[in-house]
């Protein structure tokens, strides 16, 4: 980007210094944030220390635009998660490109579009049916453990976590005895700024970063190559027997795409829907009149479902590239420009969801963007949408009263962030 050209287009300093704390994404401050950027520079330039310039995109249709446009903005020219200088250089030296992953997320056509067909039908609504029964059994026996523990619990980690596991462990394969260690390795992946789930606790240098997140990644492809060795010998009805005999092209996926294809179901397919579940019942436990509200209708349950998705947001952003000089709200985008998606904000914005910070049930329409939009549209989301449903179908007819039962605290972390404690009280009916 030329300073000379683009400094009137500049977002305020202090608001660029934001959206990169991670500490921020763990109170109000990034959706204060949010909230100036929409009504004073919707599309603005960030130069915040030791990173690239990048556009920050916070209104709800100019995601969608960019999201629609696959050819235009890309996501594998450059980092798809807020990555500074020292850490992209780092990364590219040891791989040749911009991520150290190639998942669905790192992939632009023709590879996204074949490498998504290969479990797109598995996470289809009609094949989910066969797992409800499932789902329902375990949302059951999650409900038992916390009503047993006597009227307070720590939501998150009594229910939020364990639940949304449990579910997309048995559906990929992996036995219940290693979910510790899944849960554990995407703590580490996801929440490598937060001092409670970080691998490393200390501040690291992009050298250092790097290689935490390289043996991360190993501690994955270790686990999973075992997996795939055994899935081709022995076939079973799980995801890991589809991606393990995946072909593309007549060959299997190479390694390192197949490592990249598990810990995206595997890490993304619990930890988003952990947050989100956390969202509602934190929702509902500092709002008695919303919480009676669906009690007395259980069929607002899916808009429960929804707007606790939107409100918590738990995937903050993720960065497009240009291929093309073009033109967005009236500013000039360049070739090679870096563009910041910030869903959160396009959640909350006030031209298309009225009072938008404020938590209602039966939000109607709610056109929420948390799943993404366009050609990369989830491939969770109905599996996310089914787990929440079935919880609180099971949860809140047995609960009397719900409450806080004091601070609830959010990890810090500017990729996904959700609460990482919740504590309540609750009555049982």
């Amino acid at each position: 980007m030329d300073t000379a050209t683009t400094g009137d287009m500049d977002i305020p300093a202090d608001i660029a210094a934001t959206l990169v704390d991670p500490v921020a994404y763990a109170d109000d401050r990034i959706h204060d944030s949010y909230r100036w950027l929409r009504a004073n520079n919707p599309l603005g330039i960030a130069r915040p220390e030791k990173f690239d310039p990048f556009w920050v995109v916070t209104k709800h249709a100019h995601i969608q635009a960019i999201s629609r446009q696959n050819d235009l903005f890309h996501n594998a020219d450059r980092p798809t998660t807020l990555t500074n200088r020292a850490l992209e250089e780092r990364v590219r030296k040891i791989t040749g490109g911009p991520n150290l992953v190639r998942s669905l997320v790192q992939m632009d056509a023709p590879d996204h579009p074949k490498y998504r067909a290969l479990t797109q039908g598995w996470f289809m609504p009609n094949n989910l049916g066969k797992f409800e029964g499932r789902v329902r059994e375990i949302a059951r026996s999650t409900v038992r453990r916390m009503l047993d523990r006597g009227g307070a619990c720590d939501f998150v980690e009594d229910v939020a976590l364990g639940y949304p596991l449990h579910v997309i462990m048995e559906i990929l394969g992996v036995p219940e005895a290693d979910e510790p260690r899944m849960l554990k390795l995407t703590q580490e992946l996801f929440g490598p700024q937060d001092p409670d789930t970080a691998r490393v606790r200390d501040a690291l240098s992009a050298e250092q970063v790097s290689v935490m997140l390289q043996a991360i990644i190993a501690d994955f492809s270790a686990y999973f190559r075992k997996i795939t060795e055994d899935r081709r010998q022995n076939p079973r009805d799980d995801l890991a027997t589809v991606i393990a005999n995946a072909k593309i092209g007549g060959d299997y996926m190479p390694e390192h795409d197949q490592t990249s294809y598990y810990m995206i179901v595997a890490t993304a397919g619990h930890d988003t829907t952990s947050s989100s579940t956390a969202g509602a019942i934190w929702a509902l436990a500092r709002d008695p009149a919303e919480f009676a509200k669906v009690k007395a209708n259980p069929e607002l349950i899916p808009g429960l479902v929804d707007e606790s998705i939107r409100w918590m947001t738990p995937v903050k952003h993720f960065m497009r590239s240009a291929t093309a000089d073009t033109e967005l709200g009236g500013r000039k985008i360049a070739k090679g420009d870096w563009l910041m998606l910030c869903y959160a904000s396009g959640n909350r914005d006030e031209e298309v969801f009225e009072d938008p910070d404020r938590f209602r049930s039966d939000r109607k329409p709610n056109r929420h963007v948390a799943f993404g939009y366009g050609a990369h549209l989830c491939l969770g989301q109905y599996l996310a949408k089914l787990e929440m449903r079935i919880l609180f179908e099971e949860l809140l007819p047995h609960l009397k009263s719900l409450s806080l039962d004091g601070e609830v605290k959010m990890t810090q972390a500017y990729f996904v962030n959700g609460p990482k404690k919740l504590p309540i009280r609750f009555e049982v009916s």
